[in-house]
């Protein structure tokens, strides 16, 4: 468990998904409590594809544009929002001891390469040196690079002028949950002042369908919010970006940062997902915070992705607790993977800034209205096939 020794603030956010970029955007998306979701462009398979972005505002440089691939550039842009909103981006001084931990899956397949290959292999004469002989000249390694997780870091070290010490985490969800426990690990034992921290997901891929379709995790047939998909559910693929300025408290204040919200708390575990013991590990880790939750100020932002039967175990947790009211962001942003935690703590920063919860959308009975002032959220993350986590987000008063 990651706990607060010094004092740990959100100093800044940047957001990018399907319903646009910021908080204001995401804010008004929420409280609308419109949700939908791509049915077209990989079709039967639904996709949260990324809004319209101007890239140039974040990435100036066309050729630092050109040798990224969309996950990283979504990436790139959100890092640079959330610099702008904590008040760092252009402070080479800060910015050169400002840590960094990204959590980042690996690059995009060349569809076209894997389709001639795939299409010429039956017909080669020689297999196995047609094989060979293709993936020697249609992958290039500049190509090959362009794929390594640690190139998003690197980009952002680039583009931003982020000279802290950098590392990055793979392994899908527990990724974003780890790399803010690490983060808020450091700062609470002296060894980090300030650092950026999130990722990126391109959802709009055929691989990834192709993928995540063999497991049976994609969602087909009609589109609705999480808790109402059932046992036959699925996720819809999201593609965003989420970074978090977290800082300790006594550095934001000698800048004179405004905290947005107060980090509080990071848990996580790794449950052999026999039968039932999502519910178990999320009810353990819930009793490491218990102790420091107020009754009727808070609420739950849960990270649950529609498919099962890991949503239909947090289903069971969350009904454990039914005074706190529950919100599923997937409903509206879809499933994405490694940033998926770090930007549901984002939309609890957000909220609790704001002293309220968004509106509930769905007709499961397992989102309700809250009408009290919210101080706490505790944000949920629960693995499609492992890991899960929760985190503290409070309001600073």
């Amino acid at each position: 468990m990651a706990e607060n020794a010094r004092e740990a603030w959100i100093t800044g956010v940047g957001i990018v998904s399907c319903v646009g970029e910021g908080a204001d955007a995401h804010w008004q998306a929420l409280n609308a409590g419109h949700a939908q979701a791509d049915d077209k462009m990989f079709a039967p398979y639904f996709v949260h594809a990324i809004a319209p972005i101007a890239f140039d505002k974040q990435i100036p440089k066309k050729g630092d544009q050109r040798q990224m691939e969309p996950w990283q550039r979504i990436g790139t842009y959100a890092a640079g929002l959330a610099l702008e909103s904590a008040g760092l981006k252009g402070n080479a001084e800060l910015l050169s001891h400002t840590d960094m931990i990204v959590a980042a899956g690996g690059g995009e397949r060349d569809v076209a390469v894997d389709g001639t290959i795939l299409s010429g292999l039956p017909k080669a004469e020689k297999p196995a040196s047609f094989l060979n002989e293709r993936l020697m000249s249609d992958l290039r390694p500049t190509l090959f690079l362009a794929q390594l997780s640690n190139l998003l870091a690197g980009n952002i070290s680039i583009v931003h002028g982020v000279t802290g010490s950098s590392r990055t985490f793979m392994g899908e969800e527990s990724a974003g949950v780890d790399a803010v426990r690490i983060a808020l690990s450091r700062i609470s034992a002296g060894q980090s002042d300030i650092a950026l921290v999130g990722g990126s997901h391109n959802g709009e891929r055929a691989d990834l369908l192709l993928l995540y379709g063999f497991g049976g995790f994609n969602l087909k047939g009609k589109f609705t919010p999480v808790w109402e998909r059932g046992p036959k559910g699925g996720f819809a693929l999201g593609s965003l970006g989420a970074f978090l300025l977290i800082e300790e408290r006594r550095h934001a204040e000698a800048r004179g940062a405004k905290p947005l919200a107060r980090l509080s708390a990071v848990v996580s575990d790794r449950s052999s997902r026999q039968p039932g013991q999502v519910t178990s590990g999320l009810a353990g880790m819930w009793q490491q915070i218990a102790g420091r939750l107020k009754p009727g100020r808070c609420a739950v932002i849960s990270g649950a992705s529609g498919a099962e039967p890991a949503t239909g175990e947090e289903r069971a947790f969350l009904a454990q607790h039914p005074e706190v009211a529950v919100r599923a962001s997937g409903t509206y942003l879809g499933h994405a993977l490694e940033p998926q935690f770090p930007m549901n703590l984002a939309l609890a920063a957000i909220a609790v800034s704001r002293g309220k919860l968004f509106p509930p959308n769905d007709r499961s009975g397992v989102e309700r209205p809250m009408e009290s002032a919210l101080s706490q959220v505790v944000v949920t993350g629960v693995g499609h096939w492992r890991g899960e986590g929760l985190g503290l987000v409070e309001a600073v008063v």
